[in-house]
Order: structure tokens, then sequence, then C-alpha cells
């Protein structure tokens, strides 16, 4: 069985838990043909992203002529379908941000994607995000025999459901995977309650390339880390705010944020302006390999999010026995719990997020070891890339070409 995998973009930087999720699934035995809406652009810095790269075919690629010419062979060949599926890229249009244009480009891509899941004896898709790709999957599976699932990860999904026609993707789909139970909560209030039961937990997980590094103790340097994109949603600039408000306190440390992003340049500034130079530092993006360094030089990993679905790196600090100060958060509190294996704190609340970086500060090296432990047992158990693409790989063997009100074997 061949599962033909799609994301709007892949490879990409900030996609690592989708190739650990591909490669879990091989492991389980379930081949998997990989498809982006788009082409990669970006320098990929990791090296797995780079053999990705080469695994990967591009929708896009075929130009316009190539869609155009796919649009109208899939209409001739198949006209009842191609009105049926032309008649749903209208609707959907009408009803969402990008119009219906867009759509209409969203249906050739769907009818390039149909010709070479038919070339290659390919029965089911899974999409990556319940925007775009899960469109083209949609649209897909009108076109053709084919079954269709996908993963929701939030927080844009739940941020626009009508425009994205997230209910109607759910309605048509075999099953639909959250990767929290805040997610699937998400989920179910979009549906309704019969479809309830093809609605799934599976999380995004750690590999082994963490799980089974061995223990670092704590440095004694008072050093953080903060990984991830540099934009509104991830709340750096607040931890710009945070840090000026303790360094006037006299408080001596250093925060290396590890990402880069449009806010780049802002964050800059501010460090500029409040002349913290010698306490926040940017690295830009870095591989797999220079996050885990930079994530063992650290005391904890601090992620001040007001808009998330359940980072990975939360899982990856974890994983090396970092704790974590984050915030009360769609999923991350089903795995941050505070005083235990790390702090939550209110989203937004710069003095609340003065005061949780005050106590990591004052916490000893020995309390924080215990608390990342506890973590890195939590993630072990329930965020491990294999036993997660085990419970995945079973949903794509007894799933397929059911009906969905039958999906409801995999345990959780």
């Amino acid at each position: 069985m061949t599962i033909a995998y799609l994301i709007n973009q892949y490879p990409k930087i900030s996609h690592s838990f989708i190739r650990r999720e591909i490669i879990a699934l091989e492991q389980a035995g379930i081949a998997i043909a990989r498809f982006t809406v788009r082409p990669t652009r970006e320098t990929l810095v990791d090296e797995a992203d780079q053999q990705e790269l080469e695994k990967t075919q591009a929708i896009l690629d075929v130009g316009l002529f190539g869609l155009l010419f796919s649009l109208i062979q899939k209409a001739i060949t198949s006209p009842l379908r191609w009105l049926k599926a032309l008649k749903l890229a209208i609707v959907l249009g009408l009803k969402s941000e990008r119009g219906v244009l867009i759509h209409l480009i969203y249906l050739a891509e769907a009818c390039v994607f149909c010709s070479w899941l038919q070339e290659k004896n390919i029965s089911h898709v899974h999409a990556h995000f319940g925007t775009n790709s899960a469109t083209v999957a949609l649209l897909t599976h009108i076109l053709g025999d084919f079954s269709y699932s996908f993963t929701v990860h939030g927080p844009e999904e739940f941020d626009k459901v009508q425009a994205i026609a997230l209910p109607e993707k759910i309605k048509q789909a075999s099953f639909v995977i959250a990767i929290s139970e805040f997610g699937r909560s998400q989920l179910y209030r979009w549906c309704s309650h019969e479809q309830w039961s093809k609605i799934y937990v599976i999380h995004c997980g750690v590999d082994q390339s963490f799980l089974n590094t061995p223990f670092q103790p704590i440095p004694d340097e008072p050093r953080m880390v903060c990984v991830g994109r540099l934009c509104e949603q991830k709340g750096q600039l607040l931890l710009v705010q945070a840090v000026y408000k303790l360094v006037q306190k006299n408080f001596n440390f250093k925060i290396v944020l590890v990402g880069d992003g449009e806010l780049r340049q802002e964050i800059e500034s501010l460090i500029k302006q409040y002349k913290l130079e010698k306490h926040i530092e940017i690295t830009g993006w870095a591989s797999g390999e220079t996050v885990q360094k930079q994530i063992l030089a650290a005391k904890a990993m601090i992620l001040p999010s007001f808009a998330e679905g359940l980072p990975v790196v939360i899982m990856e600090s974890l994983a090396l026995s970092r704790p974590v100060l984050s915030t009360y958060v769609a999923g991350i509190p089903e795995l941050v719990e505070p005083n235990v294996c790390g702090w939550l704190v209110p989203a937004g609340s710069v003095d609340a997020l003065v005061t949780a970086i005050q106590n990591l500060l004052e916490t000893s090296n020995e309390q924080l070891e215990q608390m990342g432990q506890v973590g890195a047992k939590r993630v072990q158990e329930q965020y491990n890339t294999r036993i997660e693409g085990e419970k995945l790989a079973k949903l794509f063997s007894t799933s397929i070409n059911t009906a969905s009100t039958s999906i409801n074997t995999v345990s959780e």
C-alpha cells in the first residue's frame, strides 16, 4: 500500500515533524509518495530536508501550460466528475478569502495530481494542514476514485474555519487527524456529532535523535533558548520586553533566539533600543543538529506564544531533559505541567513572563534536571514519532475505502 502525502510546501525548514512522520510510516511498512503543491525555494539547512527534496514532486512545476492541459484533459475524459468538482471549486471560492480564480487554480492542480495518482496506482491521499493542500485533496477526491484524509494543526485552520471550508473537508474525508486533544475539540465544533468517530488524535513527535541522546547535566551558565519563526504569534517581541525588565532588576542572563522570519528586523531594532545585545542573540535558521546543541547548552526553553497548535520544539526540549516555559495556549498544557516539567503563563502577559523567568533563574540546577527528566519521560511515552507513526499506519491500513462510521479501531 502506498499513501500520497500532499503538503502545500515541502520540504520546509519548519516542517521537520512531517518528515519525521513520513519516515516513521515507512519504517512501519507504509510506502509514502511525497507531493507538494508549491516547490521549495528557501535554502534548506538540514541535510535530511535536502534528501526529502529529491524525493518530492511539485505540482506547480508543470507550469501554466501543464495546468491548463490537465484541466482540459480531465474535462474531456471525465466530464461529469469534472463538472461536479468545478461546481464545488466555485462554491468554495465564493465563501473564501482568496476568491473563485484561486480555487479554479486549485482545481487545475487537482487535475494534475489526479493524473499522477492514477499513473502511480495510488488510491489514498493524506494532506497536512486543513488549508490549501486539503482543498486540492478534496477536489482530487471529487475528480477520481481517491479517498483522502488530512491532519489539522492550528491555529490558522481554527481562525478561518468557514473561509477554508473546514466542515466540508471533514465531511468528505475518510478520517481527520488532530495533533492534540484541544485540536480535536475544535474539530468537534465544526462537524456533526455523527462524524466525531472519524476524528483521531495522532501527536507530532520527536525521533530517536532526540529520544536517545544521553542525559547531559543542566549547564551553570544562565542561558535560555527560544526556537521558532520570528513572527508575531511566537511572542518574541514580548520576550524582549520581559528581558529588558529583568535586566533593569539586575538579573544577568542570556537568551538565544534560534530562527528567522518576517519580524527579525523589528526584534533586532527593539534589542538595540533597549541595549540588550549582551542578553539576546539571534542565530537565524539552524539544522536539527544545531537546534539540539542550542537546547542542551541552555537551562530551559522559553516559548511565549499566543497562537499555537502544539510546538514540536517543546517536545524536543523536554526530550533532552530541559524544562519549558510557555503559555496556556491550545495543546501546550497537555504536555507542559506547571511546576512539574516547566512553567505556564497567560499568553500576552509580559509581567507574568517576567515573574516566570525570574522563578526559572532562581531554580537550582538539581530541580531543573528533575523537571526535565519528568518531561523526557512524557515525551518518550506520548510524543514518540515511532509510536505515533505506528498508530497512523494502523489507521491507514484499517480505514482506507471503508465507511467513516467504521473507523474505530485505533487506540489513542
